[in-house]
Parts: C-alpha cells; structure tokens; sequence
C-alpha cells in the first residue's frame, strides 16, 4: 500500500533505510527527494523507447517491453547496489507520480522479502509540498538581509557569520553563482527544480523564531529564479549595508575572482553584454587592465565605471528599510571579522 505524506516533515522523517529513486537518470539530475539514491528502473534512452512505442504503436506493446526491461534493471541492482543488504533492511521507493516503475521494482523487492513500500504519488508528491513552502506559504522566518556594493565580502561573511552561529542561507552557493554577470560555475547550476528544493530544506531547518540572514540580491542568479515566497519576504526585509573604499573592494574582488580572471577569453565572453551598456571603449580599457595582469586595476575600473552605478541606480528607484551601515576600512580578515562583531548584536537582537 504506498504511504501518503501529507507535508514535507512527513516525508524528511520517513523512517526507512534507503529512498530509492527509479527514475531514469535525467529526471533524478533534474531534482529528487534529499538523500535519494538513483537506482533507475528504465534508463534514459529505454524510457524513451518505451514512451516511442507506447504513442506509436500501443500502450500493450510499451508496457511489455517496460517489464522486460524493468525486470532486467533491478536484477542488476539486486546483484550489484543490494547485494549487501541483509533481511531486515526497509527500503522506500518512489518514480514520477508513483506507478508502473515504482511498483514494479518495490515488488520484485518484496517478493525476496524486504519490507518495502513506496510514496503514493511519487516525486509529484514531493515536488508539490516543496511547492507549498516556496510557493504557497508566507516564510515564517525574520529575514535580514545583507547589503552592499559589489565587492563588500558579503558572501564571506555570511560563512563567518554561519560559523558563529547565525542562521544563514547561501543561495550563490546554492545555485552555484556568484550572483554578478561574472559569477558563472563552470559546471554550471543546477535546474529551478532543485533549487527551490534547496531553499524549501533549508527553510524546514532553520529555526522560525530566529532570524535568518541571507544575502541582498537580484530576483534572478544567473538563470534562476528566487521563488516568490522567499523574494517577498527579502523585499520586505530590513538591511544591514556594508561599505569600504574602493581600493578595499578592489583588492578583496581581485582575490576573489582571481580564478575566472586567469582565463581572459572567457571573462571577454562574460564582458560582452556590457558593451552595448558601457561601450566598447571602456570595455577595452578594461580588458587590457586583465591582459596587463593588473587584476586590482581592472576590479576598480568594473566597480567603478560599471557596479557602483548600478546599484546607485537601483537604490534610488527603490527605498529599503535599513537596519545598520556598517563602514569597514579594510576588507582583510580582520577587516571581515570586525564586521562580523558588528553584526553578530544585530542578529542576535532580532
């Protein structure tokens, strides 16, 4: 009988050893349930042989190659991934909306005699509760957020901060971009889906009484979007804005991006929309500041001739409720930690 979990608590604290995901490998990259392992019960191309026959030639035809193939799969995985499981190992397995695939594997589980079950509407399920508390549902938590122009170290300070304690979340780091047109991955980010499953976890973690710092951003990270519970509760949020000097930012940035720096075709590719911003001549002064190996002097000419007017602009278009301007001469570390002491009381009084 597959289990129905009715909230996202429900399904986090499953009770089972193992969570099997039998999708194809392409719908588990997509996003999956927290600590799934992908055991798939048709791969990427036999899915899609399956999918061809079922539209053009019959759903008789489709469902019996599925079961060849399904049959075949698992005994892979039993001779393989289970081989080490005893009897009383309990394993909760899901698909796509908790049908054929799922069923199929969980019973050739059960037939051996492990205690299996499966998730009554499969991955939708998930999906839709992390759906609820991204979507639906107003975040409980006190955000504040964390401010400044480029440069300013926020996303160093929020690690100091997490490590003092204070409940942070990174959503650079969860979708692996550091948030400007410079910040690209190279191993590039990850689908909208598991993302908002990332944010939707570390909301269920955090402790609603406490306040939750994250970092002042756009409503899009590279291609992803913040999902609208959490981007109304970041608009309404207080501020904490961070300021230093140009050559602090400069040094702090050069050290920061020094990794993308070292490859100057791919930061020209990554400059290339500015130039229908800025033009092309400042775009080339900036480019010979990288080629020359002056990675400080083309940090403060970026900052300078392209961010700092930017969010200038950004801020006068829109008026924040500001909570603290912290001023840092430095941006070292014990620049970073003196502002982390300042900020620790600001948190800690929320």
């Amino acid at each position: 009988m597959p289990i129905a979990f009715a909230t996202l608590d429900d399904l986090i604290k499953h009770g089972f050893d193992t969570v099997i995901d039998v999708r194809s490998p392409a719908e588990f990259a997509l996003d999956h349930v927290p600590g799934a392992i992908n055991l798939p019960a048709l791969s990427n191309d036999e899915r899609a042989r399956v999918g061809t026959i079922y539209k053009q030639i019959s759903p008789f035809e489709a469902r019996k190659l599925g079961a060849s193939l399904v049959a075949r799969n698992v005994a892979d995985h039993i001779a393989q991934a289970m081989a080490d499981k005893d009897g009383s190992w309990r394993p909760l397995v899901y698909c796509w909306r908790g049908g054929q695939r799922s069923g199929s594997f969980a019973s050739i589980l059960g037939q051996i005699g492990w205690r299996t079950d499966t998730v009554q509407g499969g991955y939708q399920t998930f999906r839709r509760l992390v759906q609820g508390a991204v979507y639906d549902r107003p975040v409980p938590h006190r955000v504040i957020l964390l401010d400044g122009n480029t440069g300013t170290a926020k996303t160093a300070l929020l690690a100091r901060l997490a490590a003092k304690g204070v409940q942070v979340i990174d959503l650079e780091a969860m979708a692996n971009h550091r948030g400007s047109l410079l910040g690209g991955a190279a191993q590039g980010q990850p689908s909208q889906r598991a993302f908002e499953t990332q944010i939707a976890l570390a909301l269920y973690r955090l402790d609603p009484a406490r306040p939750v710092l994250i970092e002042a951003e756009s409503s899009k990270i590279g291609s992803l979007v913040i999902p609208p519970s959490l981007w109304a509760a970041m608009t309404a949020a207080q501020r904490i804005t961070l300021h230093a000097p140009l050559a602090a930012r400069a040094s702090f940035l050069a050290r920061a991006y020094a990794d993308i720096a070292a490859d100057p075709d791919d930061m020209a590719r990554r400059l290339a929309p500015l130039r229908y911003i800025r033009g092309h001549q400042v775009v080339d002064g900036w480019m010979a500041l990288l080629h020359a190996g002056d990675l400080t002097g083309f940090a403060t000419a970026l900052m300078d001739q392209h961010y700092d007017p930017a969010y200038a602009k950004s801020r006068k278009i829109a008026a924040h409720d500001m909570l603290a301007d912290l001023h840092s001469d430095t941006l070292d570390d014990a620049g970073q930690d003196r502002l982390v002491a300042a900020i620790l009381p600001l948190v800690n009084a929320g």
